[in-house]
């Protein structure tokens, strides 16, 4: 029994391939029972988001269900597979089991560090579930991804840090004010980075936003989003002594805030601080604002520059996660491994009690008139004496398993001449009821 993981990616292909293999959340269940069935496998899941299609699987023989997975994407989505063949990555055991775990770590995200992929491969173990699509392994391989993801956002820093323009503004501002639960916010502009910003800054406990532009419906609109107020744009210079952070982000050809405007703000503000955040090129903020006391001016390139030291700060939590991931990997291919040693355990088991429960029959038959409970006595001493004579070689065979070692499995199955052995290759999962388990484990 092999794992693989088939799929693109934002850097194997562009978006134009990837949007063509992509999976709406309502084809996803159609696609799992149309792509198990093509490439008779137990056990499959799909990871379909905006950079990432990916199949996980079980399967017996990686390089044939590779193939037919390849020609059941390409009946899915009615597309030739000389489209995309060429964009494909394909991993089996270790190699795959590494890579989910880096993509459930955000180890492999456009953007390293972020939490959304997290939250997608969970959304889609669950659908698979749900359609009873996994088993044994990929229900332990899931679980295992999670709980590797927790352990590296819980012993490194790697989502500690901002890494967009936009939440650079908000990391920065929690340093000037240490509390942001009573601060106003005020937006110049009304486009998407000062509607991204707003949003972080919302979540981090804002609960105050003026917003203004040149266009007031516009402004009344995105106001109304944040539950907050439109100021008339001809009118926002005298609000600016309300404001305790402002962002603006306008195509005005020269500055719209000056330091006139700004010194009577502070003067009814009795000089309490204000933080000024300029995304706009050109700039809407004089430069010479960050000269008065009490005014606390970036500008785009400053921001961008703590955005590229903190994703320099993340390359190094990396490679602490890479460490982390890596034990991980050698944890779970080891539990892998000792699954081939399954069926001679069970083969073994079924011999021994096959053999005690003989043994007790002729013993009950020659003891003459036993009651019941004396019976039970004789059958229940019989097993302990198989359970704790197989006790310790089942234990070293599972540990050696663990260790990639079979020849004690060999040896065990010759020495106690186990001829029965159809079962060897079979999916470990066929042998025993599904664990769906939870589809959000505390990972």
């Amino acid at each position: 029994m092999h794992i693989i993981a088939l799929g693109v990616n934002h850097r194997s292909a562009p978006v134009e391939v990837r949007e063509c293999l992509a999976f709406a959340d309502n084809a996803v269940p159609a696609a799992i029972e149309g792509l198990r069935a093509a490439a008779g496998l137990h056990e499959i899941m799909i990871l379909s988001t905006c950079n990432r299609v990916e199949l996980y699987a079980t399967c017996a023989d990686p390089e044939a269900t590779r193939e037919k997975l390849v020609a059941g994407l390409s009946g899915f989505h009615n597309l030739p597979a000389a489209r995309f063949a060429d964009n494909l990555y394909f991993f089996r055991d270790a190699e795959a089991v590494r890579h989910v775990f880096r993509v459930a770590a955000s180890l492999d995200s456009m953007v390293v560090g972020e939490p959304q992929i997290l939250g997608q491969l969970k959304d889609a173990y669950a659908l698979a579930v749900e359609h009873e699509a996994t088993g044994q392994v990929l229900n332990k391989f899931m679980h295992r991804a999670f709980s590797t993801a927790k352990l590296v956002r819980t012993q490194t820093n790697i989502a500690g840090s901002a890494v967009s323009v936009s939440y650079a503004a908000v990391e920065l501002a929690r340093k000037i004010f240490a509390d942001l639960t009573d601060k106003t916010v005020m937006l110049v502009g009304a486009g998407e980075m000062c509607e991204l910003a707003a949003r972080h800054f919302i979540t981090h406990g804002v609960r105050r936003v003026l917003v203004t532009n040149r266009t007031h419906a516009r402004a009344r609109d995105l106001a109304a989003e944040f539950d907050g107020h439109a100021i008339a744009f001809g009118d926002f210079h005298n609000q600016l002594d309300r404001v305790d952070i402002l962002l603006s982000s306008t195509g005005s050809p020269t500055y719209l805030i000056r330091p006139e405007h700004l010194a009577p703000a502070l003067k009814k503000r009795r000089y309490r601080p204000i933080f000024l955040i300029d995304i706009a090129v050109p700039r809407d903020i004089d430069p010479a604002a960050n000269e008065m006391d009490g005014i606390f001016l970036y500008d785009v390139d400053d921001l961008q520059g703590v955005v590229a030291e903190n994703i320099d700060q993340r390359l190094q939590e990396a490679e602490r996660a890479e460490e982390l991931v890596a034990l991980e990997v050698d944890k779970f291919t080891g539990w892998l491994e000792s699954l081939k040693v399954t069926p001679t355990i069970k083969e073994l088991r079924r011999l021994a009690a096959g053999i005690a429960g003989a043994e007790v029959e002729k013993t009950i038959a020659g003891l003459g008139d036993l009651s019941p409970r004396q019976c039970k006595k004789i059958e229940a001493m019989a097993g302990a004496i198989v359970n704790k004579l197989l006790h310790a070689p089942v234990t070293r065979l599972k540990e050696e398993a663990e260790h990639g070692n079979q020849v004690p499995v060999e040896v065990v199955r010759q020495l106690f001449n186990l001829k029965n052995s159809g079962d060897r290759n079979q999916n470990p999962g066929d042998h025993q009821q599904r664990e769906t388990g939870s589809t959000t484990p505390d990972a």
